[in-house]
């Protein structure tokens, strides 16, 4: 009796530690766990934008199991096209892209667009910026502005990609704001944001085109100055193109997107983790240490969304030249 009384209280004792560890271990969403799909190398924007919302989800406990894959190549073409060809087993999959998909669609860099995947949502905007070394003889919007008015030529303005791709958009959209010929920037084109930071920083150029997040920690050091940003209101004290006087907004969002034909009802569901996601202090470690500001556009109105900046963009890049 006394036997079968010890093995009662174990079981019991089994049982509540299950019920316990299976407790425990339950998240606090509907999405069990998201492969991240990265259509670039380790260490850029888009890398880091998914690691960190994925480190955040997994940390405040929306979602057990994160995991992560490098796709490179085509200019995120290479993995747009994976996601397409294998929509069948991506169910859990979300790709991370940014503005470049409007821009690169565009330009034919690759056949497929925002429209040939399921939109889950926009989750951050990192904000243009144009940058100047910390002893530039420019202090101000103003002088730039005044500069590019008297001869535009004379202005060198860099950005860490191509002719025609975003960082030069984004300053000849600034410029234009202000009442400027786009076509007039001068615009230096180097192989990476490092190199032309490196540009500016040994006096080649003399202005950076680039995005708030990647400058922003220097600015507060003094190792730079940032001129302005194209957001509605200033960030962090550095004041809005808007507020001088100068129309420009541009976002450069980062968001999700899942495979072609995806259920309304995971969609829905990864969208709602994302808005969860920004309660947390996980998440908002994240985006201060990143310099991000939240862009929560889920589902339909990220649709709308990128359909707006590609009519922008679209018009501005034909008025340029470059479609």
């Amino acid at each position: 009796m006394k036997n079968q009384f010890s093995k009662i209280c174990k079981s019991v004792a089994l049982a509540g530690f299950l019920v316990a560890g299976f407790a425990s271990s339950s998240i606090a969403s509907n999405v069990e766990k998201i492969h991240f799909l990265i259509p670039g190398g380790a260490g850029g924007g888009w890398d880091g934008t998914a690691r960190g919302v994925g480190d955040a989800l997994k940390k405040a406990n929306l979602v057990g199991e994160t995991s992560y894959e490098n796709m490179s190549g085509g200019g995120g073409g290479t993995a747009i096209a994976y996601m397409i060809e294998t929509a069948r087993k991506q169910e859990n999959t979300l790709m991370i892209n940014s503005t470049p998909i409007v821009i690169r669609s565009l330009q034919g860099v690759f056949p497929q667009s925002f429209r040939d995947l399921s939109l889950v949502s926009a989750v951050v905007a990192d904000y243009g910026v144009l940058v100047v070394a910390s002893d530039s003889k420019y202090k101000s919007w103003a002088d730039v502005k005044a500069s590019f008015e008297k001869d535009p030529t004379a202005l060198k303005i860099a950005g860490g990609s191509s002719r025609g791709s975003m960082d030069h958009l984004v300053a000849a959209q600034i410029f234009k704001a202000a009442g400027g010929n786009p076509t007039n920037v001068r615009y230096v084109p180097y192989d990476a944001g490092g190199k032309a930071l490196a540009g500016l920083l040994t006096g080649e150029v003399d202005i950076l085109s680039t995005g708030l997040g990647e400058v922003l920690e220097k600015h507060k050091k003094g190792e730079l100055r940032i001129i302005g940003v194209t957001s509605d209101e200033d960030i962090d004290g550095i004041p809005s193109f808007k507020e001088m006087g100068a129309d420009a907004y541009f976002a450069n969002w980062r968001g999700f997107f899942g495979a072609p034909d995806l259920a309304e009802e995971k969609i829905n569901a990864y969208a709602k983790v994302f808005e969860e996601m920004y309660k947390t202090k996980e998440w908002e470690e994240v985006r201060a240490r990143n310099g991000w500001s939240n862009l929560y556009k889920p589902t339909t109105q990220f649709k709308t969304f990128l359909e707006k900046q590609e009519e922008g963009i679209s018009s501005l890049m034909k008025e340029m030249g470059f479609l």
